[in-house]
């Protein structure tokens, strides 16, 4: 293990004076460097998210078109075409700047896994990013110019390049998780991660898991923004054929993907449990060890039961035992608390409530479904004024759990950014100073602010020029052969 060193901050118990406050709000580099990341990461992942659960239904939508003719396929592919290609140009401005924080933030974590995790980092943009770009020319502007066969197979390489995107960044993650195919060397005085296995280190413990989790979770929250969307015209219009074939087939998407996340990521609390069983007591603010109850409903009795969830200042409606289950399949296993660990916990209150914010969502997301599929079965989908609105409503939800869902899988990691081999405090740029720290995390902030901004305003107006076709009934004028999408369309 590579020694560690502590960053000592101020402690809040402590201040006294303006001073102090003021201190408090100039955070350490280390931390100033962690919230810059985490920021990045939190707005990048949803149009991460917005083209890896998109890419399936545009390939549906082109296929049908092509198979059909019809016109409802062919304005379901330009809008949905027109979305993913802005989400795509957001996701390249927001995610390259992350790439350089690992030369500006965290250069002592760079030199120590630069060869763990160079390789597929490039991998990424030469194999994956290069391919979606290419392939999302031809999708845009190519209906008209090639034949139909090479326009289906674009559709098919933009989702081959999007799922392969994210293939190779969740092979750099899940091996900062659970490290595999390495050996620790000595370089000139430094300690570094040398690669000696790359199968095992690519297919490490935790990427399967990982992988099939957030592909999941991209589909659900773009199926529910599919929804959401076609809800809306829908409710605006009840005989629309173009949004009603779109709301049929999120709700059959969201009803499959719902459930299986469900199961799936009951699976997973498994697998943290055996990999990161201090994320695993974090997740539920388990302090003894123990058997663990499962908090169902967690209610803060007080303001410190906010920032340090624990069992005696919480109101909750728990399950006994069910955490000890879900760690180890059996009602009494003992369940290592936070107190017993050697290392400082993960910051429990990001960790616990984010956990709680993401499965609660994931539960309300399999009654959406429920509700959707018992509507189709019964009729009276497009009368249901109150399922209408809670799509509506729902629409941006898949995003928000996809990123407490990655909160707890990064912030419940600490203080580690490799497992049990560097600690972030031991990972950040040794001469970033206060001030650069600082003035960088302010910047991000509101130039990601900005960007995420301009992306509504854009997808505000894709919906107004919809929503224009949809007062004049062109959305729904069938043709046989109606034509492509053309660079000025």
């Amino acid at each position: 293990m590579i020694p560690t060193r502590t960053i000592q901050l101020l402690d809040p118990a402590s201040v006294h004076t303006v001073y102090e406050l003021l201190a408090l709000a100039v955070l350490t580099p280390e931390l100033a460097s962690r919230v810059q990341f985490g920021w990045a990461i939190t707005i990048h992942i949803v149009f991460a998210a917005l083209s890896i659960g998109l890419a399936p239904f545009i390939v549906y939508f082109v296929v049908q078109e092509i198979r059909t003719g019809e016109r409802r396929y062919e304005r379901l592919r330009k809008f949905w075409t027109k979305l993913f290609a802005v989400g795509f140009i957001m996701g390249t401005v927001t995610g390259i700047p992350m790439a350089f924080m690992f030369g500006t933030n965290f250069a002592a974590f760079s030199t120590v896994a630069g060869e763990m995790i160079g390789g597929p980092l490039s991998f990424e943009a030469k194999m994956a990013f290069f391919l979606e770009a290419f392939a999302l020319g031809i999708l845009l502007f190519g209906r008209e110019r090639v034949s139909d066969l090479a326009y289906a197979v674009s559709s098919f390489l933009v989702a081959l390049g999007a799922w392969m995107s994210a293939f190779w960044i969740l092979v750099v993650n899940s091996w900062m998780q659970t490290p595999r195919g390495y050996e620790i060397v000595t370089e000139d005085g430094v300690q570094i991660a040398q690669l000696t296995d790359p199968m095992a280190a690519f297919f490490n413990p935790r990427f399967p898991w990982m992988y099939v989790h957030m592909q999941s979770a991209a589909v659900i929250s773009v199926t529910l923004l599919v929804a959401g969307v076609a809800a809306y015209f829908v409710w605006k219009n009840r005989d629309s054929q173009v949004w009603g074939t779109a709301l049929k087939a999120a709700i059959v998407v969201l009803l499959v993907s719902s459930v299986f996340q469900v199961i799936h990521g009951d699976l997973y609390g498994r697998h943290v449990a055996d990999t990161q069983p201090h994320k695993f007591a974090a997740m539920e603010a388990h302090y003894e060890t123990g058997a663990a109850d499962l908090h169902v409903v967690a209610v803060p009795t007080d303001l410190e039961a906010l920032t340090d969830p624990r069992a005696e200042n919480l109101y909750t409606i728990s399950i006994p035992y069910l955490a000890s289950f879900l760690a180890e399949g059996d009602f009494s296993a003992e369940v290592t608390g936070l107190n017993d660990f050697e290392y400082e916990s993960p910051p429990v209150a990001w960790v616990f409530w984010s956990f709680r914010v993401m499965v609660g969502l994931g539960f309300w997301f399999v009654f959406l479904g429920l509700w959707g599929a018992y509507r189709l079965w019964r009729g009276g989908l497009y009368e249901d004024e109150r399922y209408l609105q809670a799509l509506m409503v729902s629409a941006p939800l898949g995003f928000l759990a996809t990123i407490t869902g990655w909160y707890v899988a990064e912030i419940g990691r600490q203080p580690w950014i490799i497992q049990d081999v560097l600690t972030t405090a031991d990972g950040v740029s040794t001469d970033l100073g206060q001030g650069e720290a600082m003035v960088t995390l302010v910047g991000f902030v509101v130039g990601y602010v900005l960007l995420f901004g301009v992306f509504c305003y854009v997808f505000k107006r894709l919906v107004d020029e919809e929503a224009k076709r949809h007062e004049t009934g062109i959305d729904d004028r069938e043709t046989p052969d109606s034509p492509g999408v053309t660079a000025d369309d």
